[in-house]
């Protein structure tokens, strides 16, 4: 399928209309408040609504809820009230917006620029934690494909999962040398289909994630033609407003879990990659190769260095008309980063009251 910048507007419609239905019809979903989802200020214990299922994802993309996920420290920290935990697996950012959405998880992996996007098709979620800095992504061929620069895909396939920091970073380097997602033809697939595509010669190139695109460069040769590590949008934790308004204290407990899988991941560079090899059932070389050469993990508060990054890429949104009608990309980025949450956290973690 051939994408036109009527085709990129119908999809983001449809897609923001998904959402804000899915997230409208969520049980016991209220409208934000201002001393919850706008300042993060916490709710009294006799105030706090039960929460009986607590649902995260996990991705591979996202090593600490891998951390989380194997050590059953969520379980843990929920047992005594009676919560149960589920895990639910996001391939992308785009599962991850529509899974948090539709209410399927209340806690969503996605890169930054994703984020942003739902939140400016009228997805009403905030980013409150900052679970890595990745260089996740690069476009990727095949070894002997002649292909060098962004130029060089006019008219060429290129394989990318729409709505991901992948995909962002394909409009960014077609547009550095004068083209647009008009003059290539995007191959919509999620990364790890885009890896196979590739691979087997069914796309020119690939918009690559990782750690598909390392499994791609060490089992197969394939080439990251073109990289630029500071267009990989931060990986952010993304929850509802509705759901934050709701459980304020549950927020604050899972992000303290993830502040101790932050730590852990800093501390246990060996396990961690034991982890996602196994998680992502890679060779353990594919895994570290990931983690030491493209992952880092920085203060987790969502702030003015994320923001930076996002104010980027919103000339890109309204140039590629990738928000449905009435949508406002800046206004979007000024109401999606909640960072008090985090900062409380850090705070008590760091000793402090």
């Amino acid at each position: 399928m051939r994408w036109t910048r009527r085709s990129f507007l119908q999809a983001g419609a449809a897609a923001a209309l998904t959402g804000l239905l899915a997230a409208c019809g969520q049980e016991r979903a209220t409208t934000p408040s201002s001393n919850a989802a706008g300042s993060g200020a916490a709710t009294p214990a006799s105030n706090r609504a039960k929460l009986d299922v607590l649902r995260l994802d996990y991705a591979y993309y996202n090593p600490v809820s891998l951390v989380l996920k194997q050590q059953g420290w969520v379980e843990q920290e929920f047992a005594a009230d009676g919560t149960k935990v589920e895990w639910v697996l996001s391939l992308g950012s785009n599962k991850a917006n529509e899974f948090t959405a539709s209410g399927t998880v209340h806690f969503g992996s996605t890169a930054g620029s994703a984020a942003l996007l739902a939140r400016a098709n009228g997805v009403p979620i905030k980013t409150i934690w900052i679970y890595a800095q990745p260089e996740w992504t690069a476009l990727v061929t095949r070894k002997e494909s002649p292909i060098a620069s962004p130029a060089d895909l006019r008219g060429k396939k290129v394989a990318a999962t729409r709505g991901t920091d992948p995909w962002f970073f394909l409009l960014r380097a077609l547009d550095s040398v004068g083209l647009s997602s008009n003059d290539v033809t995007i191959v919509q697939l999620q990364h790890p289909d885009g890896e196979q595509a590739l691979l087997r010669g069914d796309v020119d190139a690939w918009a690559g994630l990782d750690p598909h695109m390392a499994h791609a460069e060490l089992t197969a040769g394939a080439k990251l033609f073109f990289r630029r590590r500071e267009w990989n949008t931060y990986g952010t934790l993304n929850a509802l407003e509705s759901f934050i308004a709701e459980h304020p204290d549950v927020v604050e407990r899972v992000l303290a879990l993830y502040e101790r899988g932050r730590q852990w991941a800093l501390q246990h560079p060996d396990e961690l990659a034991q982890i996602l090899s196994e998680a992502a059932k890679l060779d353990l070389e594919i895994a570290r190769k990931v983690l030491s050469e493209r992952v880092a993990f920085p203060d987790p508060v969502p702030g003015e260095a994320l923001h930076s990054t996002l104010s980027e890429i919103v000339p890109l949104i309204n140039k590629e008309h990738l928000v449905q009608t009435g949508g406002d990309p800046q206004q979007a980025l000024e109401a999606l980063i909640e960072p008090s949450f985090a900062q409380r956290v850090l705070t008590r973690a760091n000793g402090g009251a």
